[in-house]
């Protein structure tokens, strides 16, 4: 991505020199010409970088590398066919230190991106294998299978993880089609018990909508800047109830769980938004909550949040199975 950026930004010189040296010596037809490839060569640097930053559109550069140590852990993509959903869609896959030597069982957890990203944020931004390495290692976390399934057809689109009206049915997809993926392909508990989510931005909304929604699927919810409400229209009105957490919370009755909100101090809209459902949370549902002093809404707040969040998860989650 970096090379991309500098041919990117290269093409901004030349073109910004070219223009200056002969402006004066050039056909309007010519002189049309090199300001209208001064424009695209900067839309095309902004658009490098902006993408670097989001990940919304991958490069075959960005590739995950697999470990070759069988003993190891590792994080690689898979492409999973969804039949309930019909939506075929790309997937990492965190298999714990040990995964390969024994008949264990293990918890999962899925976690989702923000818009726009994709799965790819979370091993290249938020170096997710190394954190997940370190907390299984040190003991604050049991060995898990991480799921970081892509919750879109197409990165641009914000589904919020829901089933669109006329459109993807992202919600299926991923509380479907993925959890009988995951069971048929990989040595994973099947009850509620040891299935958990997790999300930054609007994968944060996801980790709490989904969370709420399908209880007897999900025992925790963990929330990295997370949102009450859908920010984008679903076409049946669902935005403003039944996908709406702070409505749900409000007008019906609270699942048997739990989960972890984490926000920046300095990050207005999910500060209000995690404290709003926070204080609408009672039991049966348990809330957790943890503030970072600044950062905004941003990478590296959820870096800062990332561990804590996945450790908090692991707490309330059943362990490995043997």
């Amino acid at each position: 991505m970096n090379g991309l950026l500098w041919a990117a930004l290269a093409a901004v010189f030349v073109f910004a020199v070219a223009l200056a040296v002969f402006w004066n010596r050039l056909h309007w037809a010519w002189r049309s010409l090199l300001a209208l490839g001064s424009v695209v060569s900067v839309v095309a640097a902004v658009g490098v970088q902006l993408n670097a930053l989001t990940e919304a559109f991958p490069t075959a550069t960005d590739a995950v590398p697999v470990s070759n140590n069988a003993g190891a852990s590792q994080l690689f993509a898979v492409s999973v066919h969804g039949p309930a959903s019909k939506l075929t869609l790309p997937m990492y896959v965190y298999l714990p230190a040990g995964y390969h030597d024994g008949t264990t069982r293990y918890p999962v957890i899925e976690a989702f991106h923000g818009v726009p990203g994709t799965p790819q944020y979370w091993a290249h931004k938020l170096n997710v294998k190394s954190t997940l390495d370190t907390e299984i290692a040190s003991g604050r976390m049991a060995p898990t299978v991480v799921l970081f399934p892509q919750q879109t057809t197409n990165p641009t689109l914000d589904t919020e993880c829901t089933n669109l009206k006329n459109g993807p049915q992202a919600e299926t997809f991923l509380t479907a089609d993925i959890p009988a993926y995951a069971k048929a392909h990989y040595r994973v508990r099947a009850d509620r018990a040891g299935w958990g989510l997790a999300g930054y931005s609007a994968g944060a909304f996801c980790a709490i909508n989904l969370t709420l929604r399908h209880p007897t699927q999900f025992a925790a919810g963990a929330s990295l800047s997370g949102y009450a409400s859908a920010g984008i229209t679903i076409g049946d009105g669902s935005e403003h109830t039944t996908n709406n957490p702070f409505w749900r919370l409000k007008h019906l009755p609270q699942p048997a769980s739990a989960l972890w909100l984490g926000w920046a101090a300095d990050d207005k809209q999910c500060s209000h938004d995690s404290r709003l459902l926070a204080a609408a949370a009672h039991k049966p549902l348990a809330v957790t909550t943890a503030v970072v002093a600044h950062g905004g809404h941003s990478s590296a707040v959820w870096r800062q949040m990332e561990a804590p969040a996945f450790d908090w998860l692991s707490a309330h989650l059943a362990g490995p199975q043997p």
